[in-house]
């Protein structure tokens, strides 16, 4: 009996273990959404300063890419998404975008997937990540939340 326990408490463990792997490698495979929350955002990245036309061609597919799509959030996400280019470069030559978003809940800011999401062709796909691999360096900051004061009102 003892030994049928233990068989069968060594063939749960490797389920388990394997479900969980299978669980790991499914989570880890899925795009992750980038979402952000309040009433308004502040997303820095820096960019190669002589990639800084790669960098606004990939902003413009994804203009279009919002513009084609189907999802009902786009067309708020399109109506509250500026981005801003820094007027002088950082100490290390990189130019820093500032994107200024109106926060669409649960819309999917990861520029891949919103490209990705219409651009379905593997080589146009492939074209614009290496456009926008190329030209990014980082992420600077990213601040979001509720307006504490409106001085225009």
């Amino acid at each position: 009996m003892r030994r049928l326990s233990g068989v069968l408490m060594a063939g749960a463990i490797l389920l388990l273990s394997a479900l969980s792997q299978n669980a790991l490698a499914a989570q880890q495979a899925a795009p992750q959404k980038f979402t952000l929350e309040g009433d308004l955002a502040l997303w820095s990245v820096s960019i190669r300063p002589d990639k800084t036309a790669d960098y606004e061609q990939v902003l413009n597919k994804v203009k279009e890419a919002l513009t084609k799509s189907q999802a009902p959030e786009a067309k708020q996400q399109l109506a509250g998404w500026k981005v801003i280019k820094a007027a002088k470069p950082m100490p290390d030559g990189n130019i820093v975008y500032t994107h200024v978003i109106t926060p669409v809940p649960g819309a999917d800011y990861n520029i891949l997937q919103v490209l990705y999401g219409t651009f379905t062709d593997p080589a146009e796909q492939k074209s614009l990540y290496d456009l926008y691999r190329g030209a990014f360096v980082g992420n600077l900051g990213i601040s979001s939340g509720s307006v504490a004061v409106d001085l225009s009102k």
